[in-house]
């Protein structure tokens, strides 16, 4: 998920038509624009980052890891894969939003290696789930050659308990199935993420105890706030066979 060049081969023209349960109690779900990019981009690392489990405080990143993150951001949005929420109620208030983005077989590697540009802080954690997603043995187990990867979802802190959240997801899916996708995957660190994909579908395929994942020492690595026990890897089918 931290590797810039491989969200680059999906067509972004692909006929999508929202579904009427995106639009509803005055909150629009659509696609996200390079201009909607522009204006959360800053809250990412502010507010969505800094609530994160496992995740570095704001002050914390370097100017090199946030650059290589926003170009990751960027392709995903060029894909037009991503989604905004927005609040037609409250003069077009962009409230909540899901990146998302493809993921191919040989990204694995792509991103293993890029991960030597990312700040050591950082950079144990994401080894840490890139470990897993290879363990996972997506692609081989499910058959398929493509599938579009749930990043993350933010919602602000105001429009939570409207199922946002929920809503969104649903949309990521929508629109994977309408690009030909025939797996939705999703890394979820936080218990709260993992229980919304699941109620939705989503299957656990491998799940990772935070207090079992210690170093040579024999010291847990990641101490996140209860209730977060665990990172899942989980997957949904799309569509049966690819197109």
């Amino acid at each position: 998920m931290f590797e810039s060049e491989f969200l680059v081969s999906v067509p972004i023209n692909s006929p999508f038509k929202m579904a009427a349960n995106t639009k509803h109690d005055g909150i629009h779900i659509r696609i996200m624009t390079e201009k909607d990019y522009e204006e959360i981009k800053e809250l990412i690392f502010e507010d969505y980052f800094t609530g994160v489990p496992l995740c570095l405080p704001k002050s914390k990143f370097t100017t090199e890891t946030k650059e290589l993150l926003d170009g990751v951001h960027r392709h995903m949005v060029a894909q037009d894969t991503c989604l905004v929420a927005i609040d037609e109620v409250n003069n077009g208030r962009l409230v909540a939003f899901a990146l998302a983005g493809a993921q191919f077989p040989e990204d694995l590697e792509k991103q293993r290696n890029e991960l030597d540009r990312i700040q050591p802080e950082l950079a144990v954690l994401l080894r840490f789930l890139h470990g897993l997603e290879c363990q996972a043995g997506i692609f081989k187990r499910y058959g398929v050659t493509k599938l579009i990867y749930s990043c993350f979802t933010y919602v602000n802190p105001e429009m939570r308990g409207r199922r946002l959240g929920v809503r969104l997801a649903e949309a990521v899916m929508e629109l994977g199935r309408s690009k030909g996708f025939p797996l939705m995957t999703a890394c979820c660190v936080s218990f709260y993420s993992a229980r919304q994909k699941e109620a939705l579908g989503m299957e656990c395929i491998l799940s990772q105890s935070y207090a079992d994942y210690k170093d040579d020492q024999g010291q847990e690595i990641f101490t996140p706030p209860a209730p977060h026990k665990e990172v899942r890897i989980l997957a949904i089918r799309l569509i049966n066979k690819e197109e």
